[in-house]
């Protein structure tokens, strides 16, 4: 049966488990094979793998941060008392020079993790070079000249995910002159800090994950102030690139986020009045774990949605998922539903634009494949995403009235849920 023709069949057996799962506890490409004896060495090169290009006219430059918060002790720390840890990256439009180097996608340690993980799809480790992808930022970049004063848009990745599987949105948007800040949610997801790596950890409470999540984001807004003032809040005062400070507008403030990290965004949203407009892709919001959708939003906020959800395989958005039309209906602020029916839960990250490259080399059973991306082409499903979140933000931090409706209205693979 072709791939193509599968897609109502598949989709129905693999969204409802794959996005249930991946909110909080969060499976990516899958469960407890993560922690399994990786499948054997492949004896061909390691499968090279990309990222497409932002489509923005800046250049961008990127940096990594390791914050501490002294006013917070970890709950999910396995040391008492251990402070709670953040790593997070600024990405900027910036001025590279000739032979900057580029920054790296991964850490060598998460590569790691996702290769473990690539044996659930019966892809033997080693084969995809997943410690070789790189990113189009320059690695600690100057800030292009002039640009002082950009809206500020913070990134939440899913549960079980690093927040470089966010590259290809946030690059975009750094490249059409935004300062995005990618936040990795320790224990949460896998984290490389300067001396040591965590992992998610497995059984945590899922109402104070979500606690923990919507402290982390005021906790960075927090340290971006500094950063603004023109301090280091670098744990290892590793300086910051010139022009970083004056590029930080924190009056004009935007966050999404992915799965657990939409989740975070209306979450945050609901005690963090600095959020000026937010999005979540494809992120349920289970009431017993949070306020999200109960208490709606009295600011801007966009949902995207993909493929079905709920036992019945119903579509996911808020005229189906009763999480969502419980936020939606008590949501008072602009608000859009963007709904991809091709799509599915891991479409909304990197993982769209990765799996299908290993696939050629490494086929993927259908329903795996197909179960995490759908069967939407690739390109298209980013192309809508970087459209409409571009969009979203460039209307309601950049005062662009009427730029979300007129994008969306170009994309024939995403339609607007009244």
């Amino acid at each position: 049966m072709a791939r193509a023709s599968r897609a109502a069949t598949v989709g129905a057996m693999r969204s409802t488990s794959i996005r249930a799962a991946a909110v909080l506890a969060g499976a990516l490409l899958l469960t407890a094979a993560a922690c399994a004896s990786p499948a054997s060495e492949p004896t061909a090169p390691r499968v090279p793998l990309t990222l497409p290009a932002p489509t923005g006219p800046a250049p961008i430059g990127t940096l990594e941060l390791h914050l501490v918060d002294h006013d917070r002790t970890d709950p999910f720390a396995a040391t008492p008392d251990r402070l709670r840890e953040l790593v997070v990256s600024i990405w900027y439009p910036a001025r590279p020079g000739p032979d900057a180097p580029r920054a790296p996608y991964l850490a060598p340690e998460v590569a790691d993790f996702y290769d473990r993980q690539a044996a659930a799809l019966g892809v033997p480790s080693g084969t995809a070079d997943f410690a070789g992808i790189g990113t189009h930022a320059a690695q600690r970049a100057p800030v292009a000249d002039g640009a002082t004063g950009l809206p500020v848009v913070l990134y939440s990745p899913g549960g079980n995910q690093s927040r470089a599987l966010g590259t290809t949105l946030v690059e975009e948007l750094a490249s059409h002159g935004y300062v995005v800040v990618t936040i990795d949610h320790t224990y949460s997801g896998p984290v490389r800090f300067p001396d040591r790596t965590e992992l998610a950890a497995p059984d945590l409470d899922k109402a104070l994950i979500m606690q923990q999540r919507a402290r982390d984001t005021g906790f960075v807004l927090d340290q971006l102030a500094l950063v603004a003032a023109g301090s280091d809040p670098d744990a290892q005062h590793r300086g910051l690139p010139p022009g970083v400070a004056e590029a930080l507008d924190l009056s004009r403030v935007g966050m999404f986020g992915h799965s657990a990290g939409g989740f975070t965004t209306a979450e945050a949203m609901l005690t963090e009045e600095r959020i000026d407009a937010g999005a979540n892709l494809d992120g349920s919001m289970p009431p017993e774990y949070g306020q999200a959708a109960p208490g709606g939003s009295s600011r801007p906020f966009l949902l995207v949605g993909g493929g079905t959800s709920g036992s019945d395989a119903h579509p996911h958005h808020h005229g189906a998922a009763p999480d969502w039309a419980a936020f939606w209906d008590a949501s008072t602020g602009w608000k859009r539903d963007l709904h991809l029916p091709d799509a599915e839960h891991m479409s909304f990250t990197d993982l769209q634009v990765l799996l299908p490259q290993i696939d050629r080399a490494v086929p993927i059973a259908d329903e795996a494949l197909t179960g995490r991306i759908g069967t939407i082409d690739p390109a298209r499903s980013l192309a809508v995403q970087r459209r409409s979140i571009t969009a979203f933000f460039d209307e309601h931090l950049k005062g662009r009235t009427g730029a979300f409706d007129g994008a969306a209205a170009q994309d024939p693979d995403a339609r607007l849920v009244p």
